[in-house]
């Protein structure tokens, strides 16, 4: 079988929307890639690959075949990936993934402790800079999407100031304005045009050439070639008028055509910068140096030079650098950064701990079990970046338009050229109308429309600890009608706790907790734990148990200062003769209710019922609420019996039941309210809940629960909360709209605008000129950016 991995490259230099598709034809026809995603907002493209065919390194060399720059995989700075750097034997800085799967792993390069010592110190140097120095980009040294924006921004200054001049000596100001100016040393106008334009031809506006003929030589078309043709037909046409000996000359509209879209596209990328936020806020969360303790020795190194074993010290206020496992120490640890969870949580010796969250209070020791790309941080970021790189079904379409679309504007110039030529108008009216036709009919807002809403998307849903794997998740969690969720573990918290305590009046609570616990910490199963949990809350602490018998599978007997107490079933107390009186009542309400009752006794005579069971979550029942408010239908689906089943439902308000269901059976219940035609959503956390996860219309996996859950699902909730599950919905929902409106207004832009540019309502007094053509398809893209950007003030469901 076919093997794939995948690499998320940094691809710096990708401006312009429509250079996705030179992207796409230069490394598609290389032998071993099999999938290509490129992405001009996050200017990153996710390759899948048969590394038995291709490396990291080869990718790296064909990128920069369509002129951009590609120094390997986008990773976080605590990444330091060597692999693919030239030279290095034998890796390719991505790891293979085998058999395919439904998501292949993050394959951003992992670098081992061995190959770092392999290294020349020179490399190493280098790499520590560029892991330190670029905005989150580990060994990048192309232009940031800030530094292309000042490019871009000094571009523009240079073209405004000529295009000016230009216009002042030109014969429009004349006749609109009543200027006449003198040109030095007795000079033609159109000479000192010429000259006055060379700036803004020469330097200004080489990017457009130069992306052209990249375009071209990727044997594809795009935006550069449209913006290239408009700028260059002009003037080269007015350079011949002038050098053939002067005549009609427009190089104010070619200059003005170059400075409106360079003005336009450094608003637009100031504006959809704005929209890589949060994967930025993300590749900067790991600390650069970490200290460790070697030898007994404290050592601060860089982070990408931690190993598996080695132990760091977490000082209070520090950030953890990589994962592992708490030694030694207690503290509480803010992991809101990567999980979304608002609360620290509480971490002693054993408890695992993620890299890039802050310790608040105590000194830890940790052991390093996870480092480089195998981190969680590393992880979540790779995996934000193939869901931002990924594409749409609405997507996929518009970029096949985007091409067309140049096509038909470059066929729609010419038409428009002959057509005036044949109507009887000068050439140089003629030209001016085809060179509008030409710039007013750039794609770039199509070719923007829906990946600038799905990284505001992703990026608001990483936020919150919601993390989409693809496009595809974003667009289906839109449409959800059902969710269904498993009970055990989702709803609830999968542990049993005390939800009630009857009392026979034999003791007091206050008398009688202290003795239970006292006789349950002896007891290591589940239920006493429990027990104990809930007195201790209470105040019952230090009473010691004497005696201990543990009875299986019926309860425990001993005796506390001076006590006997039993704690356990009915069969335990008939044993013990010890009949339930009053308390048979509320015993068997208790058990109806799906409640384990467990009896206790003191001295022979019965105390109390206690009901133990799995609660929900503090934040189910908001959950269940919020989805109601959107119109959404809830499920609960369980093995458990229906009375455990339909209490917790009746607490939650969930509206339907489906109980006593097999493992294997999940999916099939799926597929049975699939049938009623409805998009059903799958929410769980086990094994036993991936084929169901797999069959939903989305499937959606607890971030506590199992790999294999999370493997199978397309959307996982890191902070095991199901109030995210409202949230992911309707961040779904907020994207789609977003991606509908920006591709109606780019269609219907174009649609209006490209008669208007062809002259076609020229008789009426109405035309256009190609400067204010390039004025409008600018605006157009500029509207397309801020309107996803829009997105991040989507109200999304709090805690209560």
């Amino acid at each position: 079988m076919e093997r794939r991995s995948t690499a998320v490259l940094d691809m710096r230099g990708l401006r312009w929307a429509s250079q996705q598709g030179s992207v796409r034809a230069v490394l598609g026809r290389r032998p071993g890639v099999l999938e290509v995603e490129a992405n001009p907002v996050s200017e990153t493209a996710t390759v899948v690959f048969d590394p038995a065919q291709t490396s990291v390194a080869d990718l790296r060399q064909w990128v920069h075949e369509c002129g951009l720059h590609c120094a390997g995989q986008s990773v976080p700075n605590h990444v330091c990936d060597p692999m693919t750097e030239p030279g290095t034997d034998g890796h390719d800085g991505a790891h293979a993934t085998g058999e395919h799967t439904s998501m292949d792993h993050a394959a951003m390069g992992h670098t081992d402790h061995a190959d770092m010592q392999q290294m020349d110190h020179g490399a190493m140097g280098e790499m520590d800079h560029a892991a330190m120095g670029h905005g989150g980009h580990a060994g990048h040294a192309g232009m940031s999407m800030e530094d292309m924006a000042r490019d871009m921004r000094n571009r523009f200054l240079v073209a405004a100031v000529f295009s000016v001049l230009v216009m002042l000596w030109s014969p429009m100001a004349t006749d609109m304005f009543g200027w006449h100016f003198g040109t030095p040393f007795g000079m033609r106008s159109d000479i000192w045009e010429l000259i006055l334009s060379l700036p803004v031809i020469l330097y200004s506006s080489t990017i457009f050439f130069t992306g052209a003929w990249q375009a071209l030589k990727a044997r594809t078309l795009d935006m550069m070639v449209l913006v290239a043709v408009g700028i260059g037909a002009g003037w080269i046409y007015s350079l011949v008028i002038t050098l053939t000996g002067g005549g009609e000359v427009f190089y104010e509209a070619s200059t003005m055509l170059a400075t409106f879209v360079l003005l336009g596209h450094w608003f637009e990328m100031r504006a959809r910068g704005g929209a890589n936020d949060a994967i930025r806020t993300l590749l900067d969360l790991a600390p650069p140096r970490a200290v460790v303790i070697r030898d007994g020795q404290e050592t601060e190194i860089p982070t990408a030079e931690v190993i598996v074993g080695d132990t760091l010290l977490v000082r209070p206020g520090a950030k953890i650098a990589v994962d592992g496992l708490v030694e030694d120490g207690e503290s509480e640890v803010d992991e809101s950064m990567v999980t979304g969870e608002s609360l620290p949580v509480h971490k002693a010796a054993g408890a695992a701990v993620i890299g890039a969250t802050l310790n608040k209070n105590g000194t830890l020791r940790v052991e390093a079990t996870k480092v480089g790309s195998d981190t969680a941080l590393a992880q979540i970021v790779n995996l934000v970046q193939q869901a931002q790189n990924s594409k749409a079904p609405g997507q996929r379409l518009a970029d096949r338009a985007a091409f067309w679309l140049v096509l038909v504007a470059l066929a729609g110039g010419g038409l428009t050229l002959l057509v005036w030529l044949l109507a009887g108008a000068g050439f140089a009216k003629a030209m001016l109308f085809a060179i509008t036709v030409v710039v007013i009919t750039c794609p770039d807002a199509l070719g923007l429309a829906t990946p600038t809403a799905i990284m505001v998307g992703t990026g608001l849903g990483a936020k919150r600890g919601v993390l989409f794997k693809n496009a595809m998740a974003l667009e289906s969690s839109a449409r959800i009608q059902t969710v269904v969720m498993d009970k055990t573990g989702t709803l609830t918290k999968g542990e049993p706790e005390v939800t009630e305590i009857v009392m026979a009046g034999v003791v007091s609570e206050a008398e009688l907790l202290p003795l239970l616990a006292a006789v349950e910490r002896e007891s290591e199963h589940p239920l006493a734990e429990a027990v104990v949990r809930y007195a201790e809350q209470r105040g019952a602490n230090g009473q010691r148990a004497q005696g201990f018998q543990n009875i299986p599978g019926h309860g425990a007997i001993a005796t506390v200062d001076g006590r006997k107490v039993v704690i356990g079933n009915r069969r335990l107390l008939e044993r013990e003769g010890i009949p339930l009186d009053d308390l048979a009542a509320a015993r068997d309400r208790v058990a109806g209710n799906g409640q384990t009752a467990v009896l206790a006794a003191v001295d022979g005579k019965a105390a109390a019922v206690i009901g133990i069971a799995d609660a929900p979550r503090e934040t189910s029942a908001q959950a269940v609420r919020d989805l109601h408010e959107m119109g959404i239908e809830v499920v609960m689906l369980t093995g458990d019996n229906h009375a455990t089943a339909e209490r917790i439902a009746g607490e939650l308000g969930i509206d339907t039941v489906i109980a006593d269901v097999l493992p294997g059976d999940k999916s099939d219940k799926i597929a049975e309210l699939q049938s009623g035609g409805r998009k059903v959503a799958m929410v769980g956390d086990g094994v036993n809940d991936a084929p169901a996860l797999a069959r939903a219309d989305l499937g959606i996996a607890i971030g506590a629960g199992t790999d294999v859950a999370i493997e199978t699902a397309d959307l996982v909730l890191m902070r095991s909360d199901p109030l995210d599950v409202p949230v992911a919905l309707r961040i779904g929902r907020g994207t789609l709209r977003k991606m509908h409106q920006n591709l109606a207004w780019a269609v219907g832009y174009n649609t209006i605008a490209l008669p208007i540019a062809a002259g076609v309502f020229a008789p009426l007094g109405f035309t256009l000129r190609p400067e204010i053509a390039a004025m409008s398809m600018s605006g157009s893209s500029i509207i397309v950016a801020l309107n996803a950007l829009a997105l991040k003030g989507l109200r999304l469901p709090e805690r209560n």
